[in-house]
């Protein structure tokens, strides 16, 4: 018992005892707040502002089993109907992307858009359609065939599709197909 209290002492004693303390006891409550069991989310609950424990989990806690990929055709002043295309965001990563990389942020915001409209399909297409997700998403497929589509477009169509990434093992699923959206509609 009185090595134990020695070695308390000795290490949390004297004029910086104090803050050896709570530093030790902060390291302590992060190491614990990272835990994915219940029980250590108790600690969390002591930090009421969300400042003493940071959250380092490099994961999330639900991470995701699919990707989004939108498909685009256009339609023709002819009236012809091209094949689909993908909407290409994903681009090749260089090595300074591991430290910095802010177009990541566009992949994002386009997968989230998709998961915003999914939100509401269940209420009917026509709701999914007046949301600010549903616009935001048809501007920007909208600026993507203007700035890389073919000449001549009278107005097109996309689709959300869910696959497994690099998993061919599962088959892609449609998740809904737009409706005709005319080239020089509203913005």
């Amino acid at each position: 018992m009185n090595g134990a209290r020695d070695l308390l002492a000795r290490h949390f004693g004297g004029p910086a005892g104090t803050a050896r303390l709570v530093a030790g006891l902060a390291l302590l409550g992060t190491v614990c707040s990272q835990h994915p069991h219940e029980a250590f989310s108790r600690v969390i609950r002591f930090d009421r502002f969300a400042a003493l424990f940071p959250n380092w989990r490099f994961f999330a806690p639900t991470p995701a089993q699919h990707d989004f990929q939108f498909y685009y055709r256009t339609l023709d002043v002819a009236g012809q109907t091209s094949e689909w295309r993908p909407v290409e965001l994903i681009a090749g990563r260089r090595p300074h992307q591991i430290l910095w990389f802010p177009e990541r942020r566009a992949e994002k915001a386009v997968f989230d858009l998709g998961a915003e409209i999914l939100r509401y399909l269940d209420r009917g297409f026509g709701t999914a359609r007046t949301q600010p997700a549903f616009r935001l998403l048809t501007g920007y497929i909208r600026s993507e065939i203007e700035r890389s589509g073919p000449p001549g477009v009278k107005g097109f169509q996309f689709t959300l599709v869910r696959n497994a990434g690099y998993d061919d093992g599962e088959e892609p699923e449609i998740l809904f197909v737009s409706p005709y959206t005319p080239a020089g509609g509203p913005r």
